[in-house]
């Protein structure tokens, strides 16, 4: 690579995890399990998601997303990796200051493959092929470009996501009505024989552009880890911990849980991966 090739490179940027999407066979019963233990609603459905076989349910942590997928139609992306690792993860989707020069970055340097992506308005879309990438998880990276209705679209908890919908004022109430809830992070399994956490950690620091802290990735708003992997394990997502504010709200999310038998030891166990839930706010870091 040349000298100017180097100067112009993109660095680590400010990149917030905006969303994690998960796959599963039965999309009612899995949105009905994560709305009744959250409390929370279905922010959206996006009948857009049918080009790719696909029908989804957005359920709101504040600000951030859970996206719950099922396919409808056979051969697809979803649908072969439920065939080979059941409910789980399907993609890390990650919201950056501009998603199109990182694009440019990636694909100068074939770092990674696009496979679709889209632009409109001030928005920018854009999904890699999740080979090659660790963790086992599809990236998807994006970004709304700032405007004066929407001035730091990073840093503003209730920015504008185009995930949601074009009716804003609609879907940020619902997001609103979730305040309680924060995305604290995720972790990520390698893949089986992989116990190179800060090599995984880096090659997304790399190509995505997100802050690493040693072996973590330090989004604006969570942590994202990685675990060794292990013979008979798939690689992908293991965890999500959520944070919620109000040791009335965290018992009542247990409860539910308990409830409806999907507590396991420390840990609520729901659509394939295991959920952490932390008191955040005044009062203590409770698990459960």
């Amino acid at each position: 690579m040349s000298r100017t090739q180097h100067s112009d490179a993109l660095g680590p940027a400010p990149t917030r995890l905006r969303q994690i999407a998960l796959v599963t066979a039965d999309l009612e019963r899995a949105t009905q399990q994560l709305v009744h233990v959250l409390g929370s609603e279905v922010v959206f459905e996006d009948p857009a998601v049918a080009q790719f076989g696909l029908r989804n349910a957005l359920v709101p942590l504040g600000g951030d997303i859970i996206e719950l997928v099922s396919p409808v139609q056979p051969n697809t992306t979803a649908g072969r990796l439920l065939e080979r690792r059941g409910d789980g993860g399907y993609m890390v989707i990650m919201q950056t200051e501009d998603a199109r020069a990182r694009r440019a970055h990636i694909e100068a340097r074939e770092l990674a493959k696009v496979v679709w992506g889209y632009e409109h308005g001030d928005v920018t879309c854009v999904q890699y092929h999740p080979k090659g990438i660790r963790g086992g998880a599809m990236p998807e990276l994006d970004s709304h470009a700032p405007s004066p209705e929407n001035p730091t679209p990073l840093l503003s908890r209730f920015s504008p996501w185009h995930a949601c919908g074009p009716n804003y004022s609609s879907y940020s109430a619902s997001m609103k009505r979730a305040a309680h809830l924060t995305l604290q992070g995720c972790v990520l399994r390698l893949a089986p024989g992989d116990r190179g956490h800060e090599a995984a950690a880096r090659q997304w620091e790399h190509v995505f552009g997100v802050v690493r802290s040693r072996d973590l990735l330090a989004f604006t708003n969570a942590r994202l880890g990685f675990v060794s992997g292990r013979d008979g394990l798939h690689e992908g997502l293991v965890s999500i911990t959520v944070g919620v504010e109000g040791r009335d709200k965290l018992e009542a999310i247990l409860v539910r849980a308990s409830e409806v038998g999907l507590c396991g030891t420390g840990f609520v166990n729901m659509c394939g991966i295991r959920w952490y839930f932390v008191l955040t706010g005044h009062g203590g870091t409770k698990k459960g």
